[in-house]
């Protein structure tokens, strides 16, 4: 059983201004009326703009700390890893389109990655760090484009396990209090990448064990991709050449920056 994420606190100041603003507090005091006591809670009133204001500056910079605080937990992880596989699913709605496919990842570092769908139909995306591939068996042609220029949602996965921070990757992150992770004990973060033209917003749902469980990335046409990941096994042995790719007798390669889904 996965444990539960340590709440957010507000620190014991805040605690104390919200109970001193609490109007619950003043029917017994003004038990007995006099003008200094109706003067006095004015005033008190007259603070709470001040009040709220603090207060909330506080929670937000508590709330700054523990996204820069996840982030450090998700870096460190994935640092550590050498490999990684998982299932996948990867679900696409936009343009009056809606697509559901599943199959299976391996990551490999440095760079190294490979995305065998299977339902509804066999596909191969692979990359080797340097040259991406994309296959539909049983097709006459296959596409290749340098990793570097390649425009594809699946690319940037492959920092996961690289040396980079994801901080330095997306802009503005955040946690996305406006979105309920799918799974409880979860959290949800928001941010927009760097390094990936035509995104509006990434959603990161993030377990307590700081993995990634889902990545939500909305486009500025209205489409929407999600990709989620479960039975996750970590650093388990994957040969080199499973990420390396040639084409089948008779198949005409196609040389591209867009390797399509």
């Amino acid at each position: 059983m996965r444990k539960r994420p340590h709440p957010i606190k507000i620190p014991d100041l805040n605690v104390k201004l919200l109970r001193f603003i609490s109007f619950r507090s003043y029917p017994s005091f003004l038990s007995k009326r006099t003008p200094a006591k109706y003067a006095l809670v004015r005033s008190h009133w007259a603070l709470l703009p001040a009040i709220v204001f603090c207060l909330l500056g506080s929670v937000a910079l508590h709330a700054q700390t523990d996204v820069r605080a996840l982030a450090a937990r998700i870096d460190q992880h994935y640092d550590h890893l050498q490999t990684l596989e998982a299932d996948f699913t990867e679900t696409y709605t936009g343009a009056g389109i809606s697509r559901v496919e599943s199959g299976e990842l391996f990551l490999k570092r440095p760079g190294r990655m490979r995305w065998e769908y299977r339902q509804p139909r066999a596909k191969l995306f692979v990359t080797d760090g340097r040259t991406a591939w994309f296959y539909v068996p049983g097709e006459r042609q296959a596409r290749k484009a340098p990793l570097k220029s390649l425009e594809d949602l699946r690319s940037p996965l492959a920092y996961l396990l690289g040396r980079t921070k994801l901080n330095k990757e997306f802009r503005g992150l955040a946690v996305a209090t406006d979105v309920r992770p799918e799974t409880p004990g979860d959290i949800v973060l928001r941010g927009i990448p760097l390094h990936l033209g035509g995104v509006t917003q990434v959603l990161l749902e993030v377990t307590p064990q700081a993995r990634f469980a889902r990545i939500q990335v909305d486009q500025d046409d209205g489409s929407v991709t999600t990709f989620r990941f479960s039975n996750q096994r970590e650093n388990l042995p994957i040969s080199a050449d499973r990420f390396q790719f040639s084409p089948p007798p008779g198949v005409e390669v196609i040389e591209t920056e867009r390797l399509g889904q």
